[in-house]
């Protein structure tokens, strides 16, 4: 049985982050908008402004044409709405493919929200631009293993760390980009074995999504584990209430009530 833990009180900082490692599970959502980010103010450590919602609010087949404007946007309404977690901007895809371009764009992250931390894709090939971003005042999540920028190149979506050999290379991938001065890692679409060596063997926090639990935290989109994304239900995502079927349900009263001009009775009326 889980046991019910205390709302949390206090603004969560990169600091408070990396002294939960080995202490005590880190928790994670993605949030769009003010009235759901104000909802899951106090319950979790980070909210993740997620590029995911070019999939799951804009009915894309990918990530990948998400916009800086469009994110900034989400993160505003997010930022207006959560004051309490680490909110995590997502940077599009394309938007960091040089150290000058990545950090410009970060800068204009900082500038325009009350982000506290930008999310970029990549393994070592990253480093460079991870450690222009840390050394000119940016906090860095890296996001290794199954890297939804990377789709179509990839040619789908493939659960990485399946062989000692893949292992390694993201072992590599976690020791180089946590040298270069990230302060915390996804880690995503990969084998527990796998997600578990890396948590062990780096000293910065690991977030796992679809890693399995021997990550230090967990992160999930909110219209998954709530039910309300239905086009498809990975493996890893547990649902946590039928936010669908609820809303049907509510849809199909109200429907039901204006038709037969049961609403609005005295009431609801002035």
């Amino acid at each position: 049985m889980s046991i019910q833990t205390p709302k949390i009180e206090k603004k969560v900082t990169v600091k408070t982050l990396q002294k939960l490692k080995g202490k005590e599970p880190i928790t994670m959502v993605t949030a769009y908008d003010a009235l759901f980010a104000q909802l899951f103010d106090g319950e979790v450590e980070m909210i993740l402004v997620g590029d995911s919602l070019n999939m799951s609010f804009f009915g894309k087949e990918d990530t990948l044409s998400a916009t800086m404007d469009q994110m900034i946007y989400h993160t505003q309404a997010v930022c207006n709405g959560a004051t309490l977690p680490l909110i995590v901007f997502d940077m599009p895809f394309g938007t960091y493919t040089n150290k000058e371009q990545a950090l410009a764009n970060a800068v204009r992250v900082y500038r325009e929200t009350n982000a506290q931390a930008i999310k970029i894709e990549g393994g070592r090939e990253k480093e460079e631009i991870v450690r222009h971003l840390t050394q000119n005042g940016i906090a860095v999540i890296t996001h290794i293993g199954l890297k939804p920028q990377s789709v179509r190149a990839e040619g789908g979506y493939y659960i990485q760390g399946k062989s000692e050999e893949e292992i390694l290379s993201l072992l590599e991938d976690a020791r180089v980009l946590q040298e270069a001065g990230a302060f915390a890692m996804l880690l995503e679409g990969m084998k527990s074995e796998a997600a578990t060596r890396i948590t062990q063997a780096l000293a910065i926090p690991t977030i796992g999504i679809g890693a399995g639990v021997g990550t230090d935290g967990q992160v999930l989109v909110w219209s998954d584990m709530f039910g309300f994304f239905e086009a498809f239900k990975p493996k890893f995502v547990k649902e946590y209430g039928d936010g669908a079927a609820l809303i049907r349900k509510g849809l199909q009263q109200y429907r039901d009530e204006v038709k037969a001009r049961e609403f609005p009775d005295d009431n609801y009326a002035y």
